[in-house]
């Protein structure tokens, strides 16, 4: 019975020992981890700092000035050059292009197309002298398609 005590109380040694070294390299590690990410957030606000000065250098007023001198020929802002934001004419309001082209060639009419059951499409009379072409406005939109059948299932 002594001698197994003896046996328990070194394996018991031997584990809290493994425990222990394992818990100081875990926080060893974890401390190296914590000072590189210092590093790296010292790092990446010098990096932040550096480019708000590049900034502020590049928007400089001074500098621009220069630029505008040396590069647009130095001319200035008149304040008749200046107006109000309702004197600035609208943007021209555009049309149907696509429509007013295919009203143009006389092809303004609905085109049919093969039915879906696989039918070969029926022959259409030969088209008539085209139309004169209607105004853009003049084109009335598609009606709309009437709403689906619901169908009732068998069982």
């Amino acid at each position: 019975m002594f001698r197994f005590l003896n046996i328990v109380a070194v394996a018991v040694l031997v584990g809290s020992a493994v425990y222990a070294y394992e818990i100081k390299y875990s926080t060893l590690y974890q401390a190296e981890q914590l000072a590189k990410a210092k590093r790296d957030l010292a790092r990446e606000t010098d990096r932040v700092a550096m480019l708000k000065a590049e900034w502020a250098h590049i928007v400089a007023p001074d500098r621009i000035q220069t630029l505008a001198d040396k590069y647009l020929g130095g001319q200035t802002l008149q304040l008749t050059q200046i107006v109000a934001a309702g004197a600035v004419p609208e943007k021209a309001a555009r049309g149907d292009e696509i429509a007013s082209k295919l009203s143009d060639l006389g092809l303004d009419a609905p085109t049919k197309t093969p039915s879906a059951s696989g039918a070969p499409p029926t022959p259409s009379k030969p088209a008539a002298a085209p139309k004169p072409s209607a105004p853009a406005s003049a084109i009335k939109p598609p009606a709309k398609p009437a709403a689906p059948r619901q169908v009732k299932a068998e069982r």
